[in-house]
């Protein structure tokens, strides 16, 4: 361990881009008082009385000097009480009375109670791989962030509760305790489950069907349906069938939702399900703001999207979808500065054929054939093309729904098959599900059977398919063939995903 000087380093990060933040501290004699400087935000500049009020708190004298804490690089806008503990600890390195060192390479990130007590900060996760990205490996970090701090492997860090702690280190009374990360770690047997069984849905087996295929290799699906015919609850229900997540997904799935969520130092384990109401804004969905921060499509990455009644969100909203549909991703441009979150999630809509509902159903239709045609058009061509599985969902009889037995099939064995197809998806060596396929994945891996690219070719012919729209019947067709183990995609597995192609509305 090196002796520590007067600069003490800590990191601001944007998306998981950062900058190394040095903090140092300059004492000289003359009237009482602390100065910040260097492109400081407004709860930076609180940081002062925040720092007075802990020292008091925790018995640790405050030189009655002139204090001036530089935070360079100047020009750089730096917000956020993420920089209470790295001043502090630079305020008690310069006094000179410290005789124990903490290592000079350590990056310190916490925020100060005014009783001394330190508190959680947004983003744990994103300060510490922004400076490790930049070799930085040794961290003071508040205790609450521990858990999330502890699923990034190869890491040291020092965990602090109280100020009075760092005091003691420094002093030579009591040392901090240091934590190594190893290979990261997380309790991955205990995600919860959702509340949804596909048992509970009745009927509905080709809807059920191509939610199987959907949670197998990652596609978007759209129901369409009459009101009341199950197609939220279907939705709601696929998230039971999704494989539990592995420890590269919790660490990003707590990032995302640590930088938009009130409860940032929560650690997420189960998928992400999200449900916007089609009021929400644009910049809610997309993400955004003067600050940006990830928006619904991002929150809900490695998980669900339900677009419940999709053709009610707006003209912007549905359009803004094609680049996080075709990419995984959604980039937030601002005056600013532009940030790149990640958005691989499943995309579920629902919707009705018509204002009223029910066009096409048993129930009478009160919409004119206008209305019809100008609901119906709300959902553009380049749109639905990004959409894999387009399926009916048809009323269900009334004297089926309070049968007590039932013959439909639980989540628990459908969740074993979506399973069994996603570790054959890894097998072939790619990271990336078969929804996220390159053309040069699909030449390599799809494994089309002579008939079977004839009769997906006449098809093309016939159906008008665009070439996106022929690729993506591909990659449906090689997550039936995995969903069956079979390594070839025969005439049967391209017959049933062009089921699933969208046909033209009347």
């Amino acid at each position: 361990m090196a002796i520590m000087g007067a600069t003490i380093y800590s990191i601001i990060e944007s998306g998981l881009r950062g900058n190394i933040i040095d903090v140092e501290c300059h004492m000289t004699n003359g009237l009482p008082g602390m100065v910040i400087v260097g492109a400081k935000g407004k709860a930076v500049d609180e940081a002062r009385e925040r720092i007075r009020a802990a020292f008091a708190s925790s018995d640790i004298p405050l030189p009655r000097k002139r204090i001036a804490i530089n935070l360079a690089p100047a020009d750089l806008p730096k917000d956020g009480a993420c920089f209470d503990v790295p001043i502090a600890t630079a305020l008690l390195a310069h006094q000179g009375t410290a005789t124990q060192s903490l290592p000079s390479d350590m990056i310190c990130i916490g925020e100060l109670a005014l009783t001394g007590e330190t508190r959680p900060v947004r983003g744990i996760i994103g300060k510490i791989l922004a400076a490790r990205a930049k070799g930085y490996t040794t961290f003071l970090i508040p205790r609450g962030n521990l858990p999330q701090a502890q699923l990034i492997p190869d890491l040291t860090l020092y965990p602090l509760t109280h100020l009075r702690e760092l005091y003691d280190h420094l002093g030579g009374t009591r040392e901090l305790q240091s934590i190594h990360t190893k290979t990261g770690s997380v309790d991955i047997t205990s995600q919860p489950r959702s509340e949804h069984d596909f048992a509970e849905v009745i009927g509905q087996a080709r809807a059920k069907r191509a939610l199987e295929i959907a949670a197998a290799g990652g596609h978007n699906v759209l129901l369409n349906g009459p009101p009341g015919a199950g197609k939220s609850m279907l939705a709601r229900a696929l998230q039971s069938i999704l494989p539990p997540l592995q420890r590269e997904e919790i660490l990003e799935i707590t990032h995302l939702h640590s930088l938009a969520s009130r409860n940032f130092e929560e650690l997420i384990t189960a998928r992400p399900f999200r449900s916007p109401h089609h009021s929400s804004s644009s910049t809610a969905i997309l993400g955004g703001g003067q600050s940006p921060l990830p928006g619904e499509i991002s929150l809900s990455h490695h998980g669900v999207l339900l677009f419940d009644e999709f053709p009610e969100f707006s003209h912007t909203t549905i359009e803004a979808l094609r680049q996080p549909l075709e990419d995984g991703e959604i980039s937030v441009a601002r005056a600013k500065d532009t940030i790149t979150y990640p958005a691989q999630f499943i995309l579920v809509a629902t919707a009705n054929p018509c204002p009223c509902g029910y066009f096409g159903s048993q129930k009478p239709c009160s919409c004119l054939p206008q209305q019809i045609i100008q609901y119906q058009r709300k959902l553009s061509g380049p749109i639905l093309d990004r959409i894999d599985l387009y399926v009916e969902v048809e009323e269900v009889a009334h004297d089926k729904l309070l049968r007590a037995q039932t013959a439909e099939e639980t989540s628990s064995s459908i969740l074993k098959r979506v399973t069994a197809a996603r570790q054959r998806q890894q097998a072939r060596g790619s990271a990336r599900l078969n929804r996220g396929m390159t053309n040069q994945d699909i030449k390599q891996h799809a494994r089309l059977s002579s008939n079977a690219e004839s009769l997906l070719n006449q098809a093309a012919e016939k159906l008008g398919l665009s070439a996106r729209a022929y690729m993506r019947c591909v990659k449906v067709a090689r997550t039936i063939a995995d969903l069956e183990q079979s390594e070839h995609i025969t005439t049967a597995h391209i017959s049933e995903a062009l089921q699933y192609r969208r046909r033209q509305m009347s």
